[in-house]
């Protein structure tokens, strides 16, 4: 059965990939599939050329359902037949769903087409909204990691005939990965970048997750998951060896005093962590006193009359600001740093003002604090609405599109990403289409457009979903 489960599973991975690759382009015509309440899904636009259907029929082994003779002739009974039920019918698009068949009957070429291998990760290791990782063992230490190479441990269980691993990292293949047998339990090397993983080990065909990891995670479908991060940073702080309880905090856990606690070592404290790409400042505490670390000459100011350590991980960004020669102080503010305004010093330079800063992908809002007057930038043009703050997007990697409105006055976009605030992103005019360019993380993602003061759905988007106001909102996948 968690066999079974797990190939649902690269099911649901295959149809975020269709599904997202085909909704990332909104005025590209649509064939995708998705799931929902045990039933798989397709949809096509009835638009689509024959060169494109007859491509989508031969990549997934659809010649059994017969699409081209519903969609030429609007006929349904080769697909009731076959089990098909027609949910919605128009001159633009059709839906067609299916209950999902037990795994073990896939005669049916259409089920055998869901089951077809893909190397595409349920989720990517990274694009994923998360800023920090850290791993929870009991009973053995954390996975050992040699430069890329992690050694998967599963202890004890020496009475299984062979133990294989199944993870995120392979698609849940349960033939891939063999362990081997050592005096203490099974091993398996596996090599990872940086980032969040799901895993579960199988012994002689058992799927089971690993008892003496704390973190689990339900993947949406019923399954419950281990979670492993791979390491990118090691915090350490020498010394200190008779402090009863030592603790790390700081912007990426937001300052939560008691939640990360360090390991002892034979010379002072450890732990390792996954931190996301960005700026991050932080502290230890020590037996409830807080201080920096004095090993890393990096450091801000933590608004108290002291200093907090600075951590970068990733490339800076170099914010520039031309002119204001004369000005005496200028700090740079925004929302990757909660807007402080006593922090960010800028550096003079022979024409303005500098200071690269680290910041991950995604989408920020700034302004520059001259002599204590707060200006946006006036080099940027992206800017929120009034022009209250700069607008800057870290590699973008979707860019949202409205066609129809060319004589709207003013179009937002607005959804999960921006914390609905329907006035931060003003789209622009491009031609007689609305755009907004944006990074979003991987997964579902909520969305809807302000025209002129009126909401509306995407409409060139047929995936939508309701909300609490009984206006619905349209979906977009993103996949890695």
């Amino acid at each position: 059965m968690k066999k079974c489960r797990h190939t649902i599973r690269w099911v649901v991975s295959l149809l975020i990939f269709f599904l997202s690759s085909f909704v990332q382009n909104s005025s590209a015509q649509v064939a995708a599939y998705s799931i929902k309440n045990g039933r798989m899904y397709i949809q096509m636009e009835k638009g689509l050329k024959t060169a494109a259907i007859d491509s989508f029929i031969a990549e997934n082994e659809l010649e059994d359902l017969d699409l081209k003779n519903f969609i030429q002739s609007n006929n349904t009974d080769s697909l009731k037949k076959l089990g098909w039920k027609v949910e919605i019918n128009n001159e633009s698009f059709f839906i067609i769903s299916k209950a999902f068949e037990p795994f073990g009957n896939i005669n049916n070429t259409v089920n055998r087409m869901l089951l077809k291998e893909k190397t595409v990760p349920i989720f990517p290791a990274t694009n994923n909204g998360i800023s920090i990782g850290v791993n929870r063992f009991r009973n053995k230490y954390p996975f050992a990691v040699d430069d890329s190479v992690v050694t998967f441990f599963l202890r004890n269980n020496k009475n299984a005939g062979h133990v294989m691993l199944a993870g995120s990292f392979n698609n849940w293949d349960p033939n891939i990965l063999s362990m081997r047998l050592t005096d203490s339990g099974w091993i398996a090397f596996v090599k990872l970048g940086a980032g969040k993983y799901w895993y579960k080990f199988i012994a002689d065909g058992n799927w089971m997750v690993d008892n003496d990891n704390q973190l689990k995670e339900n993947d949406g479908l019923g399954n419950i998951n281990s979670v492993y991060f791979k390491p990118n940073v090691v915090f350490n702080l020498n010394g200190f060896t008779n402090a009863k309880k030592v603790f790390l905090a700081g912007s990426f856990n937001n300052w939560k005093p008691n939640e990360l606690t360090m390991n002892k070592t034979a010379i002072g404290w450890s732990l390792p962590l996954y931190l996301a790409k960005g700026t991050h400042t932080y502290k230890f505490i020590v037996d409830g006193k807080w201080i920096r670390d004095e090993q890393n000459t990096e450091k801000l100011p933590d608004g108290h009359g002291d200093f907090n350590s600075v951590i970068r991980i990733g490339q800076p960004h170099l914010f520039e600001l031309r002119g204001f020669e004369n000005a005496r102080t200028v700090l740079l503010s925004g929302s990757f740093n909660g807007w402080k305004a006593d922090e960010l010093m800028m550096r003079k330079t022979s024409s303005g003002w500098e200071l690269p800063y680290t910041l991950g992908p995604g989408n920020y809002e700034y302004k520059f604090l001259v002599d204590g007057k707060w200006i946006t930038d006036p080099d940027n043009l992206m800017k929120s609405a009034n022009s209250a703050n700069s607008i800057l997007i870290v590699d973008p990697n979707y860019t949202f599109r409205l066609k129809g409105f060319k004589d709207a006055k003013n179009v937002f976009l607005a959804g999960d990403f921006n914390n609905w605030d329907p006035k931060a992103y003003a789209m622009k005019k491009e031609g007689d289409d609305w755009v907004f360019p944006v990074h979003l993380f991987a997964g579902k993602h909520l969305y809807k457009f302000l025209v002129d003061g009126k909401w509306i759905n995407d409409p060139a988007n047929p995936l939508w979903e309701q909300n609490e106001y009984g206006t619905g909102n349209s979906i977009l996948w993103i996949g890695r």
